[in-house]
């Protein structure tokens, strides 16, 4: 399993910073660096993603859920702060859930999460019916081949860049580069799609069959900073208002004008967000 280690500072709290759907340990390149005067960071990439090739893993949702608890357990040498984004998010919120003593606090990051009955609008339901669809046995493997036919590494890597809510001229010439790199090496990996599409069904699963997952938020002891984009096309703001009234001990920030990514689209805000809560919660 491959992972970054960004360093920081001794004698400081241990950060995990867990990737969403497609995504990878460069997700965190403009924000890992910042919490590192408060502690040490790690950046995972879970199997089937970034650098880390899937093996006969499954690549569900539970199996990411164990393989994130040994990495913690060996690796991290916990208990950490989980730091998740929209699928590492629903995966932080789970291992919080099986191994409490591994975890001291959660930060979620546009997480996955299932929408109130009445919160399903038009536009989410255009966004959220597209991604779904891979969820779908062999539409799934159809529309995955006729993209990578359609679009070259550079565009792919734009593409899902805009459908987080971010513009890829924003973002450091050197890290889209890195990331249209990352694409390049996984097309000659087997099994990267399959991971793709077995996390993509079993996140699915969960959030359609949701009470368990609820119950899940609802148990989790640890202090929980939950921070929401307010323009996320992916996980609609809606389904973190709810979750947040569900959860009143949770601390709740929405930012306005911020997609799916914030830590691309405002890592410095976030980490400000980020270290003056942690510094609350221990004060």
């Amino acid at each position: 399993m491959h992972y970054v280690d960004f360093g920081g500072r001794p004698g400081g709290p241990t950060f995990v910073l867990v990737h969403g759907l497609g995504g990878s340990h460069l997700n965190w390149e403009l924000f890992a660096p910042l919490l590192t005067p408060t502690g040490r960071v790690l950046a995972v990439d879970l199997p089937g993603f970034g650098l880390s090739e899937p093996g006969e893993r499954p690549a569900t949702v539970p199996a990411n859920v164990r393989v994130l608890e040994s990495f913690v357990r060996r690796v991290a040498d916990g208990p950490v702060v989980l730091v998740g984004n929209s699928m590492g998010g629903m995966i932080s919120i789970l291992l919080a859930v099986r191994a409490p003593e591994l975890v001291s606090g959660l930060v979620l990051l546009d997480p996955a999460l299932p929408l109130p009955l009445r919160a399903s609008g038009p536009r989410e339901a255009v966004v959220g019916g597209a991604f779904l669809t891979y969820a779908l046995p062999g539409v799934g493997e159809r529309l995955m081949r006729g993209r990578h036919r359609r679009l070259g590494p550079r565009e792919l890597v734009h593409a899902t860049l805009r459908l987080c809510g971010l513009d890829p001229a924003a973002l450091p010439p050197e890290l889209v580069a890195r990331s249209v790199a990352l694409v390049e090496r996984r097309a000659d990996v087997a099994g990267m799609d399959r991971a793709f599409l077995s996390a993509s069904r079993s996140l699915a699963w969960v959030l359609t069959f949701a009470r368990p997952y609820r119950a899940a938020m609802s148990s989790v002891t640890v202090p929980v900073l939950l921070v929401h984009g307010d323009r996320d096309r992916l996980v609609p703001v809606a389904a973190a208002r709810d979750a947040a009234r569900r959860n009143r001990g949770w601390r709740y920030v929405e930012l306005p004008g911020v997609g799916h990514v914030p830590q691309l689209q405002v890592p410095d805000r976030l980490a400000a967000l980020v270290t003056g809560w942690l510094a609350a919660t221990r004060s």
